[in-house]
């Protein structure tokens, strides 16, 4: 569930996505002037990301996955 795709090629660094994410999960990237995904599991599948793209460059997914936990060693 979540954010599955921010097309780059698409996304023309407005930062509109950034400001209507309410969990925080994006960021702004100054060098690339793109958008990018910060904190994925943050994510709530709101769609309100999606749905504020003026370019369509966002694709979120309410489609359940399993996340296989990293395991940290010590």
């Amino acid at each position: 569930m979540g954010i599955r795709n921010i097309d780059t090629a698409l996304c023309d660094g407005c930062g509109i996505c950034v400001e209507a994410c309410p969990m925080d999960v994006l960021r702004f990237d100054g060098q690339t002037k793109k958008a990018f995904v910060k904190y994925l599991r943050d994510c709530q599948t709101c769609l309100l990301c999606e749905i504020s793209c003026p370019v369509k460059a966002i694709y979120v997914s309410a489609d359940y996955e399993r996340r296989i936990p990293i395991p940290i060693y010590y």
